[in-house]
């Protein structure tokens, strides 16, 4: 609100006048006219883009074996007990027949860490590289 105190002579006048700046207001139009002529054209233009078609791909799980460590130190390959020798060979003729095995070794609470590190162990020298552990 703009408000002369003096008169157009340059004497001192007591009536206020009541006008609205409005050069603020014409600034910010402009601007939003601006900003409006530039993202419009983007809005409503389409992009022509050719996409290639793919095809789904199907996922095939590997075979999985689980290996159990007990208690008392003795080996469970997929419900048959076994010692560490037959562990060996059963192992290594899994590896032979499914390269992409995966095997799930669980061992006791109570197993000694030895008969867990011989698992795994073994697994590795069969060949087994997909390994987990619970």
């Amino acid at each position: 609100m703009a408000v002369s105190a003096y008169s157009a002579a340059g004497r001192f006048r007591d009536e206020t006048v009541a006008e609205i700046n409005v050069t603020p207001l014409v600034d910010v139009m402009l601007v939003l006219l601006i900003i409006f002529m530039v993202t419009a054209p983007a809005l409503t233009g389409q992009l022509k883009v050719s996409l290639p078609i793919t095809t789904p791909i199907e996922v095939v799980d590997p075979p999985k074996a689980e290996l159990s460590v007990q208690q008392d130190g003795s080996f469970v390959l997929d419900g048959r007990a076994m010692t560490r020798a037959q562990l060996s060979a059963a192992l290594s003729a899994l590896a032979a027949e499914h390269p992409d095995l995966a095997l799930s070794v669980d061992t006791n609470a109570d197993a000694d860490y030895q008969a867990f590190a011989q698992a795994l162990a073994t697994a590795d020298a069969a060949g087994i590289r997909n390994l987990s552990t619970r």
